[in-house]
């Protein structure tokens, strides 16, 4: 199993104060002899539909030399999730969670409206200090 992410539990608090159970921690995904790992797994039961949303999230930190370098790993990483998890569990949504700062640094600027126009990245923007989301992207 790889290592977690600095984040990783102030992830997991926010989405629990939030009201998501923690289903997986982490959620595996085997394909083929590959095996996975994606941060966290989540659900809800929306009481008013008596429906289950099911989410899974992996966390960034973005905090290596380049925010770029960054970048290109966790889309190349969320990318192979996406569709895995789209053949396994069609029911879960992926999602990106990264700080805010670095939401603001990246997705604030051109490049970051550009991966965000065509709804194919879900983001969770998160305040690590205060254990808080701070956005869903799109808004749930």
């Amino acid at each position: 199993m790889p290592a977690r992410d600095a984040y990783h539990e102030a992830v997991k608090q926010a989405l629990i104060k939030e009201g998501w159970i923690i289903t997986d921690d982490p959620l595996h995904l085997k394909w083929g002899r590959k095996d996975m790992y994606v941060d966290l797994g989540a659900s809800q039961l929306l009481a008013a539909q008596k429906e289950e949303r099911k989410i899974a999230v992996e966390v960034k930190t973005f905090s290596g030399r380049s925010e770029m370098d960054d970048l290109e790993k966790a889309l190349g990483q969320y990318v192979l999730y996406f569709d895995v998890l789209t053949e396994l569990q069609p029911e879960r949504l992926l999602y990106l969670a990264l700080p805010i700062w670095a939401y603001e640094s990246l997705f604030e600027e051109p490049l970051g409206q550009l991966l965000m126009k065509n709804k194919r990245l879900r983001l969770i923007v998160f305040e690590p200090k205060q254990e808080s989301i701070k956005q869903w992207l799109p808004s749930i």
